[in-house]
C-alpha cells in the first residue's frame, strides 16, 4: 500500500485515478492545481506523485520544478503530449517517469510498483559507509554527496544513483539492461532515459560524449567509467 496524490484537474480522470488507486488498497488524495499540489507535499508524507500537464493554473512542468525544490517524492508525470522533446524536457527536470494519455490502469500500476520499488530499495537498503574514488571524482554513498577535483556536484536523485552504480565498477562495462535493471528497477525500458541521464551527467563532471572523460559509452554494449587518460582504475 502506498501513500498516492493525484494531481490532476479533469473531474473525470481524476476520478477513475482514485476509484483505481483505493481499489489496488492506496491511501489517495487528490487536487486540482499546482499551487494545491505544493501545499500538500508540503504538509503530508506521499510514495508518490501522479501529476498532469494541463493544469489550470501552472503548467505541469513548472509544477514539478518547483516540487523538486521543496521534495525528492517521486513523481510519475500523465501526460497528453507524446513530443519526444518534451519528454526528455520532463525527465531532465526531474520526473522519475512518464506516461502518455490515454493509459490503462495496468500500465499506470506497473509503473507505479516499479518507481515505488526503486524509492524503498533506496531508502530500506543501508548504502556503503565507504567513499568511492575514481580519479579526481569521489562519491560517498553514505551521505549521498559526489565530488569532483574537491567540488561539490550538484546531482539529483538519479543522477547520483547513476554515478555512485558506475563508481562502484570503475573500468568495468556495464550492460544498459544492468543499468535498467539496477538503478532504475526495471526489467525494459527505453535507452533514451538513461541516455538523457548520463548527458545531464556528464555535463556536470565538465564532458561532452565526443570528448569524454570519466563517462564512456560503447555503442551496442554499455557505459563505463574510468579515470581520465585510462588510468587503472582503483581496486
Amino acid at each position: 500500500m502506498a501513500s498516492v496524490l493525484v494531481v490532476e484537474d479533469d473531474q473525470f480522470v481524476r476520478s477513475a485515478l482514485i476509484r483505481h488507486l483505493t481499489d489496488a488498497a492506496h491511501t489517495v488524495r487528490s487536487v486540482g492545481t499546482a499551487l494545491e499540489a505544493l501545499r500538500e507535499v508540503a504538509h503530508f508524507r506521499f510514495d508518490v506523485v501522479i501529476l498532469d500537464l494541463g493544469l489550470p493554473d501552472l503548467d505541469g512542468s513548472e509544477a514539478l520544478k518547483m516540487l523538486r525544490g521543496i521534495t525528492d517524492v517521486p513523481v510519475i508525470i500523465a501526460t497528453a503530449r507524446d513530443d519526444e522533446t518534451e519528454i526528455v524536457r520532463l525527465l531532465n527536470a526531474g520526473a522519475d517517469d512518464y506516461l502518455t494519455k490515454p493509459f490503462s490502469v495496468e500500465h499506470l500500476s506497473a509503473r507505479m510498483a516499479a518507481v515505488l520499488r526503486r524509492s524503498r530499495s533506496a531508502a530500506g537498503e543501508a548504502p556503503p559507509s565507504s567513499v568511492l574514488s575514481v580519479g579526481g571524482l569521489t562519491v560517498d554513498p553514505l551521505r549521498r554527496q559526489a565530488e569532483l577535483d574537491g567540488v561539490r556536484l550538484d546531482l539529483t536523485r538519479r543522477e547520483f544513483d547513476l554515478l555512485a552504480f558506475l563508481a562502484g565498477r570503475p573500468g568495468v562495462v556495464v550492460p544498459r539492461k544492468e543499468l535498467l535493471a539496477e538503478v532504475w528497477q526495471q526489467s525494459y525500458g527505453d535507452d533514451q532515459t538513461i541516455d538523457v541521464h548520463l548527458s545531464w551527467l556528464r555535463r556536470k563532471l565538465g564532458e561532452t560524449a565526443a570528448r569524454p572523460r570519466y563517462l564512456h559509452t560503447l555503442r551496442g554494449v554499455g557505459v563505463k567509467l574510468e579515470p581520465p587518460g585510462g588510468a587503472e582504475p582503483p581496486r
